[in-house]
């Protein structure tokens, strides 16, 4: 006889898209006011193009270093609901 080994329950988790969205929105809005409180002042003569170049870069680096693996480790839950 052979002896069978209970294998641990696997709850499958789905990713929402549309909260994961939502919850970047709600980072990114604040984080952009931010940014652009700051550099308004150093960039008031420049063209548009030459603030987007600032900060552009300066929103990705947050976003990608930041704001989504802070998203992400919180909200897990939220954003991967166990699938039903």
């Amino acid at each position: 006889m052979s002896a069978t080994v209970a294998s641990p329950t696997v709850t499958q988790s789905r990713f929402s898209r549309h909260r994961f969205a939502l919850l970047v929105l709600a980072g990114v809005y604040p984080l952009i006011t931010a940014i652009l409180y700051v550099l308004a002042p150093l960039t008031e003569e420049w063209e548009i193009w030459q603030r987007t170049l600032v900060v552009a870069p300066t929103m990705v680096t947050a976003m990608i270093w930041g704001l989504i693996p802070t998203v992400q480790r919180v909200f897990r839950g939220f954003i991967n609901p166990a699938v039903r």
